[in-house]
């Protein structure tokens, strides 16, 4: 119901006290259900989970459009999204992945103004009759223990590469 209501969510596209990925980025990382930090990226937890283990690789910059990225931060994106595919793979062992941004309020994006990409792990009957007919999702685990599991089994950074 808190997501329904959109508790905590921005009115608009401005960075400030309103923006979760804001928050999260400042805060500290079990409380912000933050995975892992890169020099300009960042691993957090999806507070309203698709499936446990479902986080979003966010840029530590508050930006909307995914073409308005850096070079530098466009590449981390992409290798924390590898990474986190990586790390969930291991500890869950889903049999598959649905990967995504949604650019925009129109294309479905709950925080329209800071980018962010889906990283939902997916497992065969996972979509089951609790959110047709109990409109309920059933997700079997707390997201600080998730959070625990994933970061402890993230690498370390390597700042050797460019």
């Amino acid at each position: 119901m808190a997501y329904i209501g959109g508790v905590d969510k921005p009115a608009d596209e401005e960075e400030g006290p309103q923006c979760p990925f804001c928050r999260a980025r400042e805060g500290e990382d079990a409380d912000g259900l933050v995975v892992a930090r890169g020099e300009e990226c960042f691993a957090v937890l999806n507070l309203y989970p698709y499936n446990p283990g479902h986080l979003m690789v966010c840029p530590y910059r508050h930006v909307a459009a995914y073409v308005d990225l850096t070079e530098s931060e466009t590449v981390e994106v992409a290798r924390m999204t590898r990474t986190a595919l990586r790390v969930l793979a291991e500890v869950s062992a889903p049999h598959g992945f649905n990967l995504g941004v949604n650019q925009g309020a129109v294309a479905g994006a709950g925080i329209a103004g800071h980018l962010h990409q889906h990283v939902v792990p997916r497992w065969g009957g996972d979509a089951n009759f609790l959110p047709v007919v109990g409109r309920t999702k059933a997700v079997p685990e707390l997201l600080g223990d998730t959070r625990a599991k994933l970061a402890a089994a993230w690498p370390a950074p390597d700042r050797s590469r460019p």
